[in-house]
């Protein structure tokens, strides 16, 4: 008999929690007795938009880049990331006093690359519909002797992005159900390990816009499965496949996959600013529309939402709320 080691596990996150303390903001848990009311449910929001760099990403980059040795940390960090990770990456080399090279898609939001440059990073751009963001950065880590930290696809990622999940558990208790917006599955696979580590009935639900159910039509098919990559306003979830690390942790962990409408997050958007006061990006909105929009049936009493990040610019996050792209 032969058994299979998960790549990332409860105590792994729990290590990954002391190794970020005092380095990671602990964001905040929101209420809301309107949102409550309007979907059957008290609902808590873990409000990943105000972690530094405004997303959870800079949890797992962190915990990955803090375990580099001295030599490679002396060398420099490479990454590939649409905006959140590119930011994460850059401000975790600097905190480290490292530097860091992102491979970012020419039509990344402006202001999460403006973002990654303040934080020192050098930007190298490449075209996200036909160039492969993991082998050019792969060529260019090899070319430099960079240190990889890719955006989902590495145990010490995956612990770190999970102990956002960790500390809403601690605050709120035992939760019936778990909303986590699902990208590359790096932030489902660690919320996963942590929610299902400490309360194994809880009912874990990702959530994908509907133009990018890469995940939803891998877990139907028991195995990985590749879309043309996805044209929405959610740009942290227009990926074309899951992560194969971050897979073999969601198909046994998570219980199922919802999926929203580019309307349906304009919508919790507009919400989260008016009602709550916050602002969200289209990813972070994600798993708020998918209550909302009534596309999880049967919620239980208490539901955890992670609302992953906050990184969208005026211009754009005006011209959404409007109804534009």
């Amino acid at each position: 008999m032969t058994t299979t080691t998960p790549p990332v596990t409860l105590d792994d996150v729990r290590d990954a929690a002391a190794r970020l303390r005092g380095v990671a903001h602990r964001t905040p848990v929101l209420r809301s007795r309107t949102l409550d009311a309007r979907v059957g449910a008290e609902v808590f929001l873990k409000c990943e938009n105000f972690q530094r760099v405004g997303a959870f990403k800079f949890r797992g980059a962190y915990n990955a880049a803090s375990r580099l040795t001295p030599g490679q940390l002396a060398r420099g960090i490479a990454a590939y990331s649409s905006g959140n990770h590119a930011q994460a990456v850059a401000l975790a080399a600097r905190e480290l006093g490292t530097t860091a090279v992102i491979v970012m898609p020419e039509d990344a939001p402006r202001s999460k690359r403006a973002a990654t440059e303040g934080y020192g990073a050098e930007i190298v751009t490449y075209d996200r519909y036909g160039g492969d963001r993991e082998a050019i950065a792969e060529a260019l880590a090899a070319e430099r002797g960079l240190a990889l930290i890719p955006p989902y696809e590495h145990p010490h990622v995956m612990a770190g992005q999970g102990t956002a999940a960790l500390e809403l558990l601690e605050e709120t208790g035992e939760l019936g159900a778990l909303l986590t917006p699902v990208g590359g599955g790096g932030l489902m696979a660690g919320s996963a390990t942590a929610a299902k580590g400490l309360h194994p009935g809880i009912r874990m639900v990702g959530v994908e816009p509907e133009a990018g159910d890469d995940t939803r039509r891998s877990l139907e098919a028991g195995r990985r499965v590749s879309i043309p990559v996805p044209k929405t306003i959610a740009d942290g979830q227009a990926l074309h496949t899951p992560g194969e690390l971050t897979f073999s942790v969601n198909r046994r962990l998570v219980d199922e996959i919802a999926l929203v409408s580019d309307d349906e997050i304009r919508d919790a958007m507009r919400f989260a600013f008016e009602r709550l006061k916050i602002v969200v990006e289209p990813s972070g909105a994600s798993p708020l529309a998918a209550l909302l929009s009534g596309r999880v049936s049967g919620l239980p009493e208490r539901v955890g939402v992670i609302v992953s990040g906050g990184n969208v610019d005026a211009e754009r996050f005006a011209r959404l709320c409007a109804g534009g792209d």
